[in-house]
């Protein structure tokens, strides 16, 4: 029974002030607020939700339909927060300012999800009407079908766009 006993050495706990110089965050993520990626997904979220809501309102009985105003109500939306963001974002890009603020990202994160979910029930909802009327009911002809699938295509991707946005800035605030 010769075994060895294990032996214990001290160790220093490493001293709680800054002396070793301030903590570096993370490299800025393309497609974060302030970033030239983020700017291109808020202009990609603004051109198509534009286009949705000016396709739809093109239409003179889209207003027959709730989940058309609806769609239009929430692509509105989503292309006036998107605008504002896509300012934001282009100040933020030619001053070199970062949008790392744990509010501002909050406030983003926020908006992103509201968007987001409000975009992707309309697009769904417009979805199903168009298939409807087109397919079920067979009345394409004295309807405006191809206009309501672009619009409803249109907001999809723009729901696409928008994604990448949400899951970035939420993946940021958790990482805080």
């Amino acid at each position: 029974m010769f075994a060895s006993r294990p032996a214990v050495h001290p160790v220093e706990a490493p001293p709680l002030t800054e002396a070793a110089g301030p903590r570096v965050r993370m490299k800025d993520v393309q497609g974060m607020p302030g970033t030239p990626g983020g700017l291109v997904l808020r202009l990609l979220q603004f051109v198509f939700a534009a286009i949705a809501v000016s396709v739809m309102a093109s239409t003179s009985d889209f207003h027959e339909a709730t989940a058309f105003c609806y769609l239009v109500l929430a692509l509105g939306l989503q292309s006036l927060w998107s605008l504002f963001l896509l300012v934001l974002d282009i100040y933020a890009i030619l001053v070199r300012r970062s949008l790392r603020n744990d509010k501002v990202i909050r406030l983003f994160t926020v908006g992103d999800g509201i968007t987001s979910t409000l975009t992707y029930a309309a697009a769904c909802s417009s979805a199903g009407i168009t298939v409807l009327i087109s397919n079920d009911l067979n009345r394409c002809g004295i309807n405006h079908c191809t206009r309501f699938e672009t619009a409803t295509a249109m907001a999809f991707i723009s729901w696409f766009a928008t994604s990448p946005s949400f899951l970035l800035n939420f993946w940021s605030l958790a990482s805080h």
